[in-house]
């Protein structure tokens, strides 16, 4: 246990962020004897420290706290592929697992912790797409995905939906971590419709058995990235561009915790907007223009589904990142723009941090929770949503199951739709 003397309570009790720590406390002319003062410290853990009067001295005694653990877990071909892009792009402060019933997939994966599952049923060769080997080949290792998510705080699933491993074993990996009590995000993507009927048939019934294991579950239709994607786009960078998705629901949520910024949150603030919050919507927003917070805080919001989906949620969590110019007047008006649109009993949190690497530009990544309804009925109690569906369905024969289609015509078209999403 560390002392930190200050000599001059009145001048220094606000310390610089750069400081190692940083005291928020109103300063009284006098104190109690044991007052207590809350400390905010650069590594986001809480602590406390115990002020004594002694002419114009404050003694606080610092009892550092472990940070929130935060892991990752990448189930399935399109999860490890997606593990591998957050591992690329320099995600901080979080542990990476990747999790595959095919051996040689593991082979490629970036993550530190990569776990072959049902060994004994698959013998490394994968599932052939088939979920139900998905499920019992994790139902098989289940003591060791238990293991490896022990001492978490959270636990994010990410998979790709429609497969064998990410479809079976993701439900499965999030039920393990949800009974022992981590909070347990998924976000998972829904297959192109040109992936065919039956995948989309899996991926459906995958998503409304993982919706059940977790707090919240972000699920994010492949087909909405035709707006954002160039009609030349290749067909492997569509594919990338859906893992990069991924990574941003990912990240926008994680760097509130694990990043110390100009705005800090608390793991425990997270956890209440996330608990138990069912369906969540993903909206993210870039812009290095003139007026760019207002720009990136609307292409955040104002994509396809958001004039129901903010409305109606009752938690938003959202990210500000910018470079070092990033000011405060910016900061506020993003949060002028969320939370105008925001039902007023929702409960909100948000975080801003600096990254050297965003110099000139604002991102906004915005987390909408507590939907209580499923994936589809999401879509089809918006009217822009229902005309995905329709859309869609006319690309298939009547007995197909349903798939997202593109909304362009829901687009502002003098927004530059390539940096713009909202799922």
């Amino acid at each position: 246990m560390a002392t930190l003397r200050i000599s001059n309570p009145a001048s220094e009790l606000s310390l610089s962020h750069s400081s190692m720590a940083h005291i928020s406390v109103g300063f009284l002319p006098l104190l109690s004897k044991n007052a207590r003062c809350n400390i905010s410290s650069t590594h986001r853990s809480r602590n406390f420290c115990t002020s004594k009067r002694h002419h114009t001295a404050v003694y606080c005694s610092f009892i550092p706290t472990d940070s929130a653990k935060i892991k990752v877990v990448g189930v399935g071909g399109g999860g490890n592929n997606a593990v591998n892009r957050m591992i690329g792009s320099g995600l901080q402060g979080v542990d990476f697992y990747a999790i595959n019933t095919d051996a040689q997939s593991l082979l490629q994966s970036a993550a530190e912790n990569p776990i072959q599952i049902g060994e004994l049923l698959t013998r490394g060769l994968g599932t052939g797409g088939n979920p139900l080997l998905g499920e019992q080949a994790a139902e098989e290792s289940k003591e060791a995905i238990a293991n490896s998510l022990k001492g978490s705080d959270m636990v994010f699933i990410t998979a790709g939906m429609g497969g064998g491993t990410g479809s079976g074993a993701a439900p499965v990996v999030a039920q393990i971590a949800k009974e022992a009590g981590y909070l347990t995000v998924g976000v998972v993507t829904y297959p192109f419709s040109f992936e065919g009927r039956k995948r989309s048939t899996q991926a459906l019934e995958a998503i409304e058995k993982l919706q059940k294991k977790v707090d919240t579950l972000i699920v994010i239709p492949n087909d909405r990235l035709l707006d954002i994607a160039d009609e030349h786009t290749p067909l492997q960078d569509a594919f990338l561009l859906a893992d990069d998705v991924l990574r941003q629901g990912v990240q926008g949520i994680s760097d509130i915790i694990t990043i110390p910024g100009l705005v800090n949150v608390d793991f425990a603030d997270v956890k209440a907007v996330m608990k138990d919050s069912g369906t969540a919507m993903l909206g993210v927003g870039v812009s290095s223009s003139k007026n760019r917070a207002e720009e990136a805080a609307e292409q955040a919001t104002l994509a396809p589904l958001i004039g129901s989906s903010i409305q109606s949620a009752t938690g938003v969590v959202y990210n500000i990142t910018g470079g070092k110019d990033i000011t405060l007047q910016e900061v506020n008006r993003v949060s002028q723009v969320v939370t105008s649109l925001a039902d007023p009993s929702a409960n909100i949190i948000f975080g801003a941090v600096v990254d050297e690497r965003y110099n000139g530009e604002i991102h906004v990544t915005i987390i909408a929770t507590g939907f209580t309804q499923s994936f589809q009925k999401t879509l089809l109690t918006d009217p822009r949503g229902a005309k995905l569906l329709e859309k869609a369905g006319s690309l298939n024969s009547s007995k197909s199951p349903v798939a997202l289609g593109s909304s362009a015509s829901s687009v502002n078209a003098n927004q530059p739709p390539s940096r713009r999403l909202f799922f």
